[in-house]
């Protein structure tokens, strides 16, 4: 058995104690939950946790007051901290996140994954229990040209429609491409209209404010487009990423347009500290 040092005895316990007074501070929280929806986090931030313990990671986000995550693709993700994942079914992977509490729904997948073999993909997905599919960009070009953009759709739509066939949601966030212009517009703007609502929803990534995206903005434009949203809080003061609740952003205000977009679910997506510290705050919104 290994022994501690007082010193790392002594921090070990500060810190079980600190965990211990924030899970008291929380069950005395009158849960409002914004939208009644489960307070859900990506995975990606603690993608280095889950390669060296899956199962331990998911007890982590759960303890932190996490109900759902969204994963990220075994296989399109492998180079990132997911390969070790592709040992599990999808049966026994929603198995394990199932026994740590928590609910999936929803993952991210490679561009490229989906046009090698995305069979392959919607049944890992089906097998997982899963309901929507999401792609973190399209991939185009730095500075596009409106054709760049039109062929960027015109395959998306079809890899939507595949989905949709099979029962499957399939999402667009949005990233690098997203936020590009073409002749003064908005490449993230022309993707709403050249991409069919009857195949492809939206997932918002609320940090975009810091390139002028503004979250409640979007789900009033575009009603009903959506499908969920990526949550960072933001700092306008010093322009970096914050616990959501913190910072400058307007949480009511995103909330209550989310109803207008058509909202499913939202992920918190920081790093861990700052997903956790989250968790207070948006138990007690009320929208």
């Amino acid at each position: 058995m290994q022994t501690l040092s007082r010193r790392a005895f002594v921090k070990q316990a500060g810190m079980c104690v600190a965990l211990g007074e924030l899970l008291l501070s929380t069950r005395n929280i009158v849960h409002a939950d914004p939208l009644g929806l489960p307070i859900g986090c990506q995975t990606w931030p603690v993608r280095s946790m889950i390669a060296e313990d899956f199962p331990g990671t998911l007890r982590k986000l759960s303890a932190a007051g996490f109900q759902s995550i969204e994963m990220c693709s075994p296989v399109g993700y492998a180079g990132s901290g997911f390969a070790g994942l592709r040992k599990y079914s999808g049966k026994e992977l929603s198995s394990i996140i199932q026994d740590a509490g928590l609910t999936c729904i929803s993952s991210h997948f490679a561009l490229n994954e989906l046009r090698k073999d995305q069979d392959a993909s919607i049944a890992w997905a089906k097998d997982m229990g899963m309901t929507q599919m999401l792609v973190a960009s399209l991939g185009g070009p730095k500075n596009p040209t409106m054709d760049d953009v039109k062929r960027a759709a015109e395959e998306y739509n079809k890899i939507g429609e595949r989905a949709a066939a099979a029962g499957i949601v399939q999402g667009l966030h949005n990233e690098v491409f997203e936020c590009s212009s073409v002749d003064g517009q908005r490449t993230y703007d022309l993707l709403f209209q050249l991409l069919d609502p009857k195949f492809v929803k939206f997932q918002f990534q609320v940090s975009t404010i810091s390139e002028g995206f503004d979250a409640a903005e979007y789900f009033t434009k575009y009603p009903g487009r959506f499908i969920s949203m990526h949550v960072q809080g933001w700092s306008a003061t010093t322009r970096t990423i914050v616990p959501v609740g913190q910072g400058t952003l307007d949480w009511k205000r995103i909330f209550t347009a989310a109803k207008i977009g058509g909202i499913r679910n939202y992920f918190v997506e920081m790093d861990l500290a700052m997903m956790a510290a989250s968790v207070p705050y948006l138990h007690q919104l009320q929208v």
